[in-house]
């Protein structure tokens, strides 16, 4: 149409790529992937080649190989928790990615999740940190609606270990819950049981819709010796609970298999016979990955943020420019651009996707005071920190998001609220909770990454893991925490200092320092992504490079759910 106005929401990058800064940020996360890439090889590799060379004289592939032939050719697998159980269960040897591998990935063109047992860690068995990252798996593929594909060879529950895998709420047994109440609500499950599976575990099979089961594999409550040593009875595993027994006698399998291959070919046939259900209400246009990509290479990220801890202090940057490099064709509609600065709202598309975006802004911010008697003048607001205003505008935003039915994206890089006596008579604490109001009953999707830091209550509104994100990234630069190492390690000390003063004895200042260097080792250590993921904070660590890769996936995900619940925010502070 002729005059019609031109908007102007592609952001512009000042990212100044030739910069020393920029060069020395750049180095410094290169290498630190590089670390992370060779930790994260020697996960894959599980219990390693004796391991898998074990399960191949067994006649039976490796969780890997079993997971290149499922997956399409030439498709991406998002895995999930990989580093679960990282530098956990030391006394028994370790536990590799948890004895299982978990993530997004095509199969016959349809987004499953697949859950596969690791035979060459520990036999398969269900450590604590197992069942958490299956548990974990179940709950995204239930709140996205994924059809799930596990492909079992486990032997059942880590017996050393029973008193923290059996009996809690969100123990081993919630799996079988979960796989009643997935089918329930029509979330396809097909399992392929291609080695044994054992006393509780042969439930998970049997309370999924389809049973596949290869020659050679067991399927049992007790195993022969057990049997014997219960009621006496001498039997051999395929008459008690072979592949022929389950497929011709007891009929508990849907379809026997004579190797992994065909059992796995056998799978692909089914997952492409799956019916389409109605997708989600939510936004997306048609995508053209080489038209619509950012303006800006995903790389340039690598510049941004030194990744030393001690640094977090001088990592100042616009948060713009992350966006800029996530989102279709870099074009971000701001919202309340010139209010509360220290966070960004906006929509934007990713790969065609409607989405709002929240995220906490590190350059420092100057904003008009409102309150008397400074009012009209101007204040410097610090980067990453959440004020008043910052807080309200947030809040809003994510409600008018759930109204307008737009999935929510958090980036993360957060000190906290602010404090002082200006921020509590501005009302801080009112707004705060305005803003985890908000968050907590919000019925959109929302996924979250940590670029940065994520501390105390900052980490609660930005959508952390307790407020139910559908996905949570985390990028190698991350500090997750509820306050940094130094911050912590100063508090400790004081507190140290006055318990010996009241005991009568007086600390040097090398002992204090001793003190400090201690406390903040093992808070900076607890901060680290790798700590977070090994317990399953976080889903994956992302390559920066990677995240909009990611959170297209995620998105795909979420859109398979059509339900969203009605909104109601409850009461809110004003």
């Amino acid at each position: 149409m002729a005059g019609e106005a031109k908007l102007e929401s592609v952001l512009e990058s000042k990212l100044e790529a030739g910069s020393a800064r920029v060069a020395s940020n750049r180095a410094a996360l290169l290498a630190l992937l590089a670390g992370l890439r060779d930790e994260e090889e020697e996960i894959r590799r599980g219990g390693g080649a004796k391991a898998a060379e074990a399960q191949r004289v067994k006649g039976r592939l490796t969780a890997r190989e079993r997971l290149a032939l499922l997956l399409d050719e030439g498709t991406e697998f998002l895995e999930l928790g990989l580093w679960a159980a990282h530098g956990m269960y030391g006394e028994f040897g370790g536990a590799p990615g948890a004895g299982v591998v978990t993530g997004l990935g095509r199969v016959s063109g349809r987004l499953c999740m697949i859950v596969a047992n690791d035979a060459t860690v520990k036999a398969g068995a269900f450590f604590p940190m197992t069942a958490k990252k299956v548990l974990r798996a179940q709950t995204i593929a239930l709140e996205n609606r994924i059809p799930t594909l596990y492909l079992v060879d486990s032997a059942g529950v880590f017996l050393p270990l029973q008193e923290d895998v059996f009996p809690d709420q969100d123990d081993f047994g919630r799996v079988f819950r979960n796989n009643a109440v997935m089918s329930s609500l029509g979330v396809p499950q097909i399992t392929a049981i291609m080695g044994m599976c054992v006393a509780g575990g042969a439930y998970l099979p049997v309370m999924t819709d389809t049973v596949l089961m290869t020659e050679g594999s067991g399927l049992f409550l007790a195993g022969p010796s057990l049997v014997q040593v219960a009621i006496g009875q001498k039997t051999s595993a395929e008459e008690l609970g072979g592949a022929g027994m389950h497929a011709e006698i007891s009929g508990t399998v849907d379809f026997k298999e004579s190797n992994d291959h065909l059992c796995i070919a056998r799978l692909r046939s089914l997952v492409g016979k799956i019916g389409e259900r109605p997708g989600a209400p939510f936004s997306v246009v048609a995508f053209d990955a080489a038209k619509d990509a950012p303006r800006y290479a995903a790389e340039e990220m690598y510049g941004l943020i030194d990744p030393d801890p001690a640094k977090a202090a001088t990592n100042v940057y616009d948060m713009r420019e992350v966006i800029a490099r996530i989102v279709d064709r870099s074009e971000f509609d701001e919202y309340k651009a010139d209010f509360g600065r220290t966070l960004l709202c906006g929509y934007a598309r990713i790969g065609g996707r409607a989405v709002g975006i929240v995220a906490n802004q590190k350059v420092h911010q100057q904003q008009t005071v409102a309150m008397r008697p400074q009012a009209g003048s101007k204040r410097t607001e610090f980067g990453g920190v959440i004020y008043t205003e910052s807080a309200q505008k947030a809040a809003r935003f994510i409600m008018d998001c759930n109204q307008s039915l737009i999935p929510l994206i958090f980036l993360h890089d957060v000190n906290g609220f602010m404090v002082g006596k200006d921020a509590e008579w501005s009302g801080i604490i009112r707004a705060g909770a305005k803003m985890v109001s908000a968050v907590s009953t919000s019925v959109v999707p929302k996924i979250t990454v940590i670029v940065g830091g994520s501390f105390g209550a900052g980490h609660y509104a930005m959508c952390g893991k307790a407020y139910d994100p559908r996905f949570i990234f985390a990028w190698p630069t991350a500090r997750y925490a509820v306050m940094s190492g130094a911050s912590a390690a100063n508090t400790l000390v004081e507190v140290r200092v006055k318990q010996m003063e009241r005991g009568g004895k007086t600390l040097s200042e090398e002992e204090k320092k001793a003190i400090y260097d201690e406390m903040k080792a093992t808070y900076d250590a607890q901060a680290d992504p790798r700590y977070g993921a090994a317990r399953m904070w976080v889903d994956a660590i992302l390559d920066p490079a990677k995240t909009r890769e990611a959170l297209m996936t995620a998105l795909e995900a979420c859109a398979l759910n059509p339900e969203v619940a009605r909104f109601n925010p409850g009461v809110l502070q004003t």
